[in-house]
């Protein structure tokens, strides 16, 4: 019967001298880990790696304090034949004693662990994370071509703005064909020239999106709306609040452009609540809910399962986050894409070597797991909690 023999997590800085609408990201910082099993292979311990997403700092307390104590005194969360983990199991007691909603900061951590569970789970049938998800959720349907775009084009210093240009450049350089970049931490006349600047350089509104990061109210978002109708861009995300789905309803009536949001909804019960009062079409916006930041993969089957049950497609998700984790499920799943950090909260945005960029997408490997084994900026940290 497999069992778990040792958690160990540490917090790590990503600081960097960003920021969007909202915070400046000069003191972010993560929660990094590494679960144990009393499995073996080639003589060694087999190992899950996880971490939180950006954007949420690291989550210590509540790790230490009570989700890994939870787990490592559970007794049954193995697999029906005792071969492998059961991260629904594991997910259970996780949250045993803990008050429905309120899903700010714990989720947050649990993604974490539940993360590095499924990469355990992955490793003990030695085979990536995307095919087991594929054989178990999508009828064995998978493909490892996963589409990607570059998020960035945040706020510089006033004396480094010319980055932006250089930034997006970088990114198309590297093989991406789509963009983002953030709005709403400056006038709409002066994010207007930032807009125009950057699709100067990709050429296509289709190809940049824009993120307001939930800094307006609904009139300012309709603003600018209105104001940038004429660069036909990918999406618009964020608009309004992260809970005002009445702001949101009223914007998405107003706006000509796709919507994109959810990143910062962290349970099914929220991502509900979006579907029915948010006014959102399944046909043309997008849904960035983002697993390591709500209770991992095995909460965000039950959000899928439930968008499914009110018409809305795997293929209309695009996770946050940026992290390999996040192609293994966009891959396994049937999802739109998933987001990519090139250069930015490093080395948690980073991507194998072997995994190549070409034409706006990313090819996954064949390497067990989520592979971060494979990143070496990645695996240095993690190895070291």
């Amino acid at each position: 019967m497999v069992s778990i023999t040792d958690i160990r997590e540490q917090t790590v800085s990503i600081a960097s001298p960003i920021r969007n609408a909202v915070i400046d990201f000069s003191k972010m910082t993560i929660s990094a880990l590494v679960i144990e099993t009393d499995l073996k292979r080639g003589g060694k311990s087999i190992k899950g790696y996880g971490f939180t997403s950006n954007g949420r700092y690291g989550q210590s307390g509540i790790l230490r304090e009570r989700m890994i104590p939870r787990l490592l005194s559970a007794h049954d969360i193995a697999s029906e034949d005792g071969r492998n983990l059961d991260p629904f199991k594991c997910w259970q007691a996780m949250m045993a004693n803990e008050k429905p909603g309120g899903h700010g900061e714990r989720s947050v951590a649990l993604g974490a662990i539940d993360m590095a569970l499924w990469d355990l789970v992955a490793k003990i049938e030695d085979r990536p994370l995307y095919q087991v998800l594929s054989d178990r959720y999508a009828e064995g349907r998978s493909n490892p071509s996963v589409r990607v775009y570059a998020a960035g084009g945040y706020y510089y210093p006033d004396s480094a703005s010319h980055l932006l240009e250089t930034e997006m450049r970088g990114y198309l350089d590297m093989g991406f064909r789509e963009v983002k970049m953030k709005i709403g931490g400056a006038s709409l006349d002066e994010d207007r020239v930032r807009i125009e600047r950057v699709l100067n350089i990709v050429g296509d509104g289709n190809r940049l999106a824009v993120d307001a990061n939930a800094r307006f109210d609904a009139q300012t978002a309709i603003d600018y709306a209105e104001a940038m109708t004429e660069y036909g861009l990918r999406w618009y995300e964020e608009p309004v609040g992260v809970l005002d789905f009445e702001a949101l309803k009223e914007v998405r009536q107003a706006s000509t452009m796709p919507i994109a949001t959810g990143e910062n909804l962290f349970s099914c019960e929220d991502s509900l609540n979006l579907i029915r009062y948010g006014g959102l079409d399944a046909r043309v916006d997008f849904l960035q809910m983002d697993p390591a930041l709500s209770y991992g993969l095995v909460e965000y089957l039950r959000t899928l399962e439930m968008l499914s049950a009110h018409g809305w497609s795997a293929g209309r998700c695009v996770p946050h986050g940026g992290h390999q984790f996040g192609l293994h499920l966009a891959a396994g799943l049937g999802l739109f894409g998933n987001e990519a950090y090139p250069g930015v909260f490093e080395p948690f945005g980073c991507f194998a070597p072997e995994m190549q960029l070409e034409n706006g997408r990313v090819r996954l490997t064949d390497a067990p797991g989520i592979g971060y084994e494979a990143v070496p900026e990645i695996h240095a940290v993690l190895k070291g909690a």
